[in-house]
């Protein structure tokens, strides 16, 4: 039995659509994940000096603040002045860390 011309063209659309369609949302999906959003931003700094030896991570941010976000072994985040001589000491002993665990 025969299917007639238009239903073969019936399907052939919707198959055309469905794949229009996944396509499109896979590229969005890709464009926006590819952008990692901050979940969390310095609005006020911290005055406290910190233990160096606790911290981690630290990130660079340059808005709302200038400042330097230091992460503990615990996962606090605590947001200081990056212009102070400790922050600078405590980035380059991350750093250090950094650069010992990847060789």
């Amino acid at each position: 039995m025969k299917k007639p011309l238009a239903m073969k063209l019936h399907v052939a659309a919707i198959l055309v659509i469905f794949w229009l369609g996944v396509f499109t949302v896979n590229t969005v999906r890709g464009s926006a994940g590819s952008q990692p959003m901050r979940k969390f931003a310095c609005v006020s700094l911290s005055t406290q000096k910190l233990d160096i030896r606790k911290l981690v991570n630290y990130e660079k941010q340059q808005v709302p603040v200038n400042a330097v976000m230091f992460i503990t072994a615990k996962g606090i985040k605590i947001c200081v002045h990056p212009q102070q001589k400790w922050v600078q000491a405590a980035i380059k002993k991350i750093d250090q860390k950094r650069s010992t665990k990847g060789k």
